[in-house]
């Protein structure tokens, strides 16, 4: 059964281009370990909530743009195998591929599909 991982970040809207440098490299090595396609989407209608929100759990200063990531991945089989790769590989190591965004506020999970239509 397949596998996702789902991320969202503030990322300071200044940091666009940067950032989308950082997802791309990220991308090619989650994609070289078996995830079978990266999605990125930079927020667009992202409202403020008053209870939760996804500004609120990213804690998401004025400057800053809510993204949204998605993972896919054959199985979680194949996923975990290769977040161990990806977090070992020096490509993903802060001094090659530096996140443009404070990482400490990155939310993330994994998640089995229940429903694709």
């Amino acid at each position: 059964m397949s596998y996702i991982d789902a991320f969202a970040v503030a990322v300071p809207t200044e940091n666009k281009a940067l950032y989308i440098e950082h997802a791309k490299l990220a991308g090619d090595i989650f994609k070289e370990y078996g995830a079978t396609k990266i999605l990125e989407a930079w927020g667009d209608d992202v409202p403020e909530g008053e209870v939760t929100s996804f500004p609120m759990a990213v804690k998401a200063k004025e400057n800053e743009t809510v993204v949204f990531s998605i993972a896919f991945w054959p199985s979680k089989e194949v996923r975990d195998t290769a977040w161990k790769k990806v977090m070992e590989d020096p490509r993903m190591q802060e001094n090659e591929n530096p996140m443009p965004f404070d990482g400490k506020r990155l939310i993330y999970g994994g998640f089995v599909p229940m429903l694709e239509l």
